[in-house]
């Protein structure tokens, strides 16, 4: 395994069991102890059991980590089972959904819409953690470390600059003051949708070419799920449906293959 400050994984790890700690400590956001084992133990349990059936060298965390603290932070539902099986579906949609040694979805977006669209008894985070600027500035700030050193931070704000573009747009064209979009922007589910999973590197174009248009198509299929169509989902929809056009993408704009480590399978 790399060394802590070789792999940004680390840094993702560290930041996301920050803000959940935060939560559980301090800021209450809604995600709950119980839902965050469950989740975490459904994700490293998978993780264990693909690592065997796949005959891999060794057993490797950090990418089921990752997806169980993201689950935890975002996903909400009543019945807590459902938190241990959308750990376990998100890990093993990475071992099983897969096309030219790169994740088809997401893990943690693939999770969330398919119990949310095949059971009707999960949803997202609405996010709302507290507008106070130096919060987002915070969370925005550990998240730019992770992504320096995992080459994506261009996503993260072709994405928010478009989302951003669009949400001001909208308000122009309404009339509405500016206070409004300012305030949808303040969305702590949008961050850690922004710099934690339309991000993924292994989910996202090669090319940074193909990754703005990736992350613009994303941010516009989002603005009209949400406001057109009035689906509170409209992220996790948007980068889930588009998610199948990456491979397309790279064999249009090939570019270096971004890897993590010597494995090929987190």
């Amino acid at each position: 395994m790399a060394g802590w400050g070789e792999d940004g994984r680390h840094f993702q790890i560290a930041a996301l069991s920050g803000l959940l700690a935060l939560n559980l400590a301090w800021v209450d956001f809604g995600a709950g102890p119980l839902g965050a084992t469950l989740a975490l133990g459904g994700a490293l349990g998978m993780q264990a059991l693909c690592t065997y059936l796949w005959r891999l060298p060794h057993f490797d965390p950090r990418s089921a980590l990752i997806t169980g603290l993201s689950l935890s932070l975002l996903l909400r539902t009543g019945d807590p089972a459902l938190y241990a099986v959308a750990g376990a579906l998100a890990i093993l949609s990475k071992f099983v959904l897969r096309l030219d040694g790169k994740h088809l979805w997401n893990p943690a977006t693939f999770a969330i819409v398919v119990l949310r669209y095949g059971t009707g008894e999960v949803w997202v985070s609405p996010g709302q953690w507290g507008a106070a600027l130096w919060f987002g500035a915070v969370l925005v700030f550990l998240a730019v470390i992770v992504l320096q050193r995992s080459r994506r931070v261009d996503t993260a704000f072709f994405f928010l600059g478009a989302h951003a573009a669009l949400l001001m747009a909208r308000a122009a064209w309404l009339g509405d003051p500016w206070s409004i979009p300012l305030h949808q922007f303040q969305s702590g589910s949008l961050l850690l949708f922004a710099f934690f999973m339309v991000t993924d590197p292994r989910t996202t174009p090669d090319h940074r070419l193909g990754r703005l248009a990736f992350a613009v198509s994303v941010a516009l299929l989002a603005h009209w799920l949400a406001f057109f169509e009035q689906m509170r989902d409209a992220l996790y929809l948007a980068l889930f449906a588009l998610a199948p056009l990456v491979p397309v993408i790279d064999r249009l704009l090939p570019a270096r293959r971004f890897i993590w480590t010597s494995s090929t399978t987190s």
